[in-house]
């Protein structure tokens, strides 16, 4: 079973950074494709970026584009999201999630099959 458990959310002024991790357990890491999603109350659960497997392709909402950093380090089974110059908009939980699937790097839920428990993020204004 893949567990995905994420770290590093907190409470953030904006204009602030941070830094989440997520871990991975499981073998052949390297193979999938991982995403960061965030939900915001009341919102729909939204694409924020994505990695392939070896780390070469990326993409990212346009919404996070210059200021999110999506990376991986396959080493050590973990995938970061650096999040820069935060916005009160960019609060939420935010979730990694993996998918064993595909080749591509993937924009929506329903194309991932695990998920972790989530991070809350909050930026105050």
């Amino acid at each position: 079973q893949v567990q995905l458990v994420e770290s590093g959310g907190g409470l953030v002024q904006a204009g602030g950074s941070l830094r989440l991790s997520c871990a991975a357990s499981g073998a052949t890491f390297n193979s999938y494709q991982m995403g960061w999603f965030r939900q915001a109350p009341g919102k729909e659960r939204e694409f924020v970026a994505g990695i392939s497997g070896s780390g070469g392709s990326t993409r990212y909402a346009d919404s996070v584009k210059g200021r999110f950093t999506i990376s991986r380090d396959n080493a050590k089974n973990t995938v970061y999201l650096q999040m820069n110059s935060l916005q009160p908009e960019d609060t939420a939980v935010y979730y990694c999630a993996q998918d064993r699937t595909g080749w591509l790097v993937q924009v929506t839920p329903e194309n991932y099959q695990y998920w972790g428990q989530g991070t809350q993020v909050t930026v105050s204004s």
